[in-house]
């Protein structure tokens, strides 16, 4: 009987097995790590893989045990401090037993860390958008845009280890063997036949009990040498990217790089177009994306420019939106895309522009977009861009506004913005 034990291999030298089976078993705890790291790392590693810390508190087994049950009285010699019925205070913090970390030194006791848990960068990304999706996504033309979902597609002779087919990777061990030994086992069976049949009268046929017996050994090691499994018996089970068909769609992104918002504020607003932007491209492919910078004026930019540029000025938001509603209308008709718009600001504003802003939205934007969010990033009192945005969002529901303090409200903010609508 042949014992096979699974140890293949991750980067850690951690069972590929155990460690999805890990991260089912924790993934709320490693998801709320994921949702921490976030907000800690820079700008530019935001899409890269992280070392989380989970509590051992959260990780720890239940233990059974039989307890000793009925009342117990026990005498401990050497107590010259109490007697019966003396209640005894609480440790303070910081006394070698609160736990606040602020103890002296000490020779005695032990403790131990919270557990260190490293997760790769497509994990990483699928626990930060796992149940988010564009809301109100409907079919158009179905000729660019691809949700992408894998499918189990057989087997394949190439691929990592933790694809390993093992049972069909023995049945070709074992079809291998067969065509390789069956013959030699065949040959093996008749000269062992020969052997017996010379043995009962081994004095006239030494010579040719030697030989035979020096063909048997040879063919034996022969047979032996066939390996048990080889490099072409290995199968993996085969995982296939397919397409499947859905809308037409473009995000605008609309940031404010006036004079009043600071580099803390651009940094905060950047860090929500860099998870917007992972979110489009490794959830679904071919969406397109326009970029619109403004302070007193508008600029169609790219990428690049978006993201570092570092022109400032004024403060008039009614010129990224009227550019946005000539782009929509150049490129982007209603009827063959799925419009959706991301707009960030620290809600200063020219007072006259406010109102105007509300009434492009109403008449020229939201009744061609799918979803239009709003984010206002400040640590103040609202301006009037706010309020008047809140009567669009009493009129249209496809009009969303959160409100970003600090930096640990980006992703959850984000994650109620395009979290999956119940069906």
């Amino acid at each position: 009987m042949a014992h096979f034990i699974d140890r293949r291999l991750n980067g850690k030298n951690k069972s590929a097995v155990n460690r999805q089976r890990f991260i089912r078993r924790y993934k709320k705890q490693i998801k709320q790590a994921v949702s921490d790291a976030v907000t800690k790392r820079s700008i530019m590693d935001v899409d890269k893989g992280e070392s989380i810390s989970i509590p051992t508190r959260d990780i720890t087994e239940p233990v059974f045990h039989q307890g000793r049950g009925g009342q117990r009285e026990m005498v401990h010699p050497g107590n010259d401090q109490f007697v019966s019925g003396d209640k005894i205070d609480r440790p303070q913090g910081g006394g070698g037993g609160g736990g606040a970390g602020e103890g002296q030194a000490s020779n005695q006791g032990d403790g131990s860390d919270d557990f260190v848990f490293q997760i790769s960068k497509d994990e990483y990304l699928d626990l930060l958008f796992e149940d988010l999706e564009l809301p109100n996504l409907q079919q158009t033309q179905l000729n660019q845009l691809m949700e992408v979902k894998t499918y189990r597609a057989g087997y394949t002779s190439s691929g990592v280890p933790t694809n390993i087919n093992v049972v069909r990777s023995l049945q070709n061990s074992l079809a291998r063997r067969i065509a390789l030994q069956a013959g030699k086992k065949r040959q093996l069976r008749e000269m062992e036949a020969q052997l017996a049949a010379l043995m009962e009268d081994p004095t006239e046929h030494q010579a040719d009990i030697a030989l035979l017996e020096k063909e048997i050994r040879e063919l034996r090691k022969r047979i032996d040498a066939v390996p048990f499994i080889d490099t072409f018996d290995l199968k993996f089970n085969n995982f296939v990217k397919r397409p499947v068909p859905s809308s037409q769609a473009v995000m605008f992104c609309l940031m404010d790089v006036s004079g009043s918002m600071d580099q803390a504020t651009k940094d905060m607003a950047k860090r929500f177009y860099i998870l917007l932007y992972l979110f489009l491209t490794r959830t679904y492919k071919n969406v397109e994306v326009v970029y619109i910078r403004h302070h007193t004026q508008a600029k169609e930019v790219d990428e690049h420019e978006f993201f570092y540029s570092q022109e400032t000025g004024g403060t008039i938001v009614s010129s990224a939106i009227k550019m946005m509603g000539e782009i929509m209308n150049a490129r982007y008709p209603a009827s063959q895309w799925n419009i959706y718009a991301a707009q960030a600001s620290d809600g200063d504003n020219w007072a006259d522009d406010s109102p105007l802003c509300k009434e492009l939205l109403i008449k020229e934007i939201l009744p061609k977009v799918r979803y239009y969010s709003y984010i206002e990033i400040t640590t103040r009192a609202h301006q009037t861009l706010w309020y008047e945005y809140e009567t669009v969002a009493r009129q249209f529901p496809h009009f969303a506004m959160e409100h970003i303090r600090k930096l640990e409200d980006i992703y959850p903010v984000f994650r109620e913005l395009f979290r999956k609508q119940a069906a």
